[in-house]
């Protein structure tokens, strides 16, 4: 207990160091990645905590030096409500904005998401899941330039998940991939972001896009190594003096450091594939940015996050032996299910030798047949060779 408690004591400092001014966007939390969604759901009654974090920042240059920071902190709250069916809480407690005087929002927007997973038969390494999410416009400011664009609106998305693992009964011991395929509706048609002069923005439609990602983890004994992809294709841009209208595609190489059972650090990185290259009409004519510094999204970024496990409690005290008996209990529907397939594997394949019996029973009794009315037919063609000669005499 005393091991548990100062491992929380510690856990609770760097949530409170890090999400005061670091940045962390639409994390998955749950069994997914920094990114990446896992079509797995966490299961019934359980409880998951994602402290996650990123930041950027680079000095530019005009008359004088210039830092921009990308900065924001944010947590998610991960809870089953059935073995299928998954909840998640995903407020935004700071974000930066470079803008004024006071430059940030505290708090940020809400998401919520409702996420259906672990679907497909329990005897299959691949599942399958689908996931809404809404967004809420809490925060004072929107469309904030090196963040995803934001219509400062009710913002829905759809997400389709796929998850593949190697070990079918302890998915989380072998290799895993997850894919994801999402789209974003971001309901700002007529939509005016900001009333200053100089990022007044009104859009004519409703501006959406494709998102898109992948991911595997390489699980070792106390570390997980991951490596990402996600990435955006709008399929109609916001207003052309909109901040973040490009697509854009990262890669995400990190590390998970398993603390405990119940406690994950992870580490990653982002570096951007696609070229720097802003689209953004600005009403005077001129980047406002300084010189030195991106123009569309960060180059790069760096990720720091904690997962914490809150519930069932019984994973703070439970032994090694009670965890793997747990583990064993929970895929018991995998077991069954397997011998099932198994039994009736069994039962085809004795089918499959009857059937094979009685096609060759079948095939013996059609050549005898065949023998039978190849005999009988000479029989009866043997007397017309016999009489012709006779009748040829003169």
């Amino acid at each position: 207990m005393k091991v548990m408690r100062f491992t929380l004591a510690c856990v609770s400092m760097l949530v409170l160091t890090f999400s005061s001014f670091v940045y962390g966007q639409q994390n998955s939390g749950g069994r997914g990645l920094i990114y990446v969604h896992s079509a797995r759901t966490i299961g019934k009654g359980n409880l998951n905590a994602y402290f996650h974090s990123r930041f950027f920042g680079k000095v530019g240059t005009t008359v004088t030096s210039v830092t921009y920071w990308d900065v924001q902190g944010s947590f998610t709250l991960n809870y089953g409500l059935t073995d299928r069916i998954e909840l998640s809480l995903f407020p935004i407690v700071y974000q930066d904005t470079n803008r004024g005087k006071s430059g940030m929002n505290i708090p940020d927007d809400l998401f919520l998401k409702f996420k259906i997973g672990s679907l497909g038969t329990p005897s299959s390494k691949f599942k399958y899941g689908v996931m809404i999410t809404s967004r809420f416009p809490i925060g004072g400011m929107h469309n904030i330039i090196y963040e995803p664009y934001s219509a400062g609106t009710v913002e829905v998305g759809f997400t389709g998940m796929a998850s593949y693992a190697e070990d079918l009964l302890f998915p989380d011991e072998k290799f895993n991939g997850h894919f994801n395929l999402g789209y974003i509706f971001h309901n700002d048609a007529g939509n005016k972001l900001s009333e200053s002069a100089q990022d007044t923005i009104s859009n004519k439609s409703i501006s959406s896009e494709v998102t898109y990602g992948m991911g595997f983890v390489y699980p070792f004994e106390k570390w997980n190594v991951t490596m990402e992809m996600n990435g955006n294709f709008f399929v109609q841009k916001p207003a052309s003096t909109a901040y973040s209208r490009e697509n854009y595609l990262y890669l995400t190489p990190g590390v998970s450091y398993k603390v405990y059972q119940w406690l994950h650090i992870d580490f990653a990185a982002d570096f951007r594939l696609t070229p720097d290259n802003d689209k953004t009409q600005y009403v005077y004519g001129i980047s406002q940015l300084p010189q030195q510094l991106p123009t569309s999204y960060p180059d790069w970024r760096v990720h720091m996050a904690v997962k914490l496990a809150l519930l069932p409690a019984s994973l703070y005290h439970d032994s090694e032996k009670d965890l793997l008996v747990r583990k064993a209990e929970t895929r018991r529907e995998v077991f069954e299910q397997i011998v099932r397939e198994q039994n009736e594997t069994e039962k085809a394949e004795k089918e499959l030798e009857k059937i094979k019996e009685e096609r060759m029973k079948a095939e013996q009794e059609l050549l005898r047949l065949r023998k039978l009315l190849e005999g009988n037919q000479t029989k009866v063609d043997e007397p017309q060779k016999t009489e012709d000669p006779q009748k040829e005499k003169p």
